[in-house]
């Protein structure tokens, strides 16, 4: 009968399955940690966040970029920090010969953020009463650092720095023969 075959999504459901419960063991994991917490320490340390991000670099290869005031781990969540990394978001802008950094940072002020350029990463620092950012951001290309410009508007910190030479290629073109 037609409900006998399973038509090659056997394996598909099978590894679903697992994903999921790979899944909810590490959100089982996160409770945990979460319950082992005496009830003051639970109401000091929220909000818990985490995420990450995934982006394809100009070498092509992805770039994962964890972001938050805790990080998961084999046993749970670690404990949470005071200091949170912002959520990052590079990009070179070919045509500006420009790198743009944003950087989402609420509740501080642009007189309470700091930023330090060198040729090989970019530092950023906030802190305004109980927020505390920071994160340090490494570049693969080099950077004018007196070109430097940042500005602040709701929450979000966007910084331009010109490149001292355009990014290279990404391809080249063969010829056929």
């Amino acid at each position: 009968m037609w409900r006998d075959r399973d038509f090659g999504f056997g394996s598909m459901f099978e590894q679903m399955d697992t994903e999921f419960a790979e899944a909810e063991e590490m959100l089982n994991r996160m409770f945990r940690t979460v319950r082992g917490l005496r009830p003051e320490e639970l109401a000091e340390s929220f909000p818990y966040y985490y995420g990450y991000q995934v982006t394809v670099g100009p070498d092509g290869k992805p770039h994962v970029r964890e972001f938050g005031n805790i990080k998961p781990s084999a046993k749970g969540l670690v404990a949470p920090s005071e200091v949170r990394e912002p959520l990052i978001d590079t990009v070179v802008d070919e045509k500006e010969n420009t790198l743009i950094i944003t950087a989402e940072m609420p509740g501080v002020t642009k007189q309470d953020i700091k930023v330090s350029v060198s040729q090989d990463s970019v530092s950023i620092r906030a802190e305004k009463g109980e927020k505390k950012y920071q994160t340090k951001i490494p570049v693969n290309v080099a950077l004018d650092e007196k070109t430097s410009k940042a500005s602040y508007a709701n929450g979000i910190l966007e910084l331009k720095i010109k490149l001292k030479e355009p990014p290279k290629p990404k391809a080249t073109d063969v010829k056929v023969e």
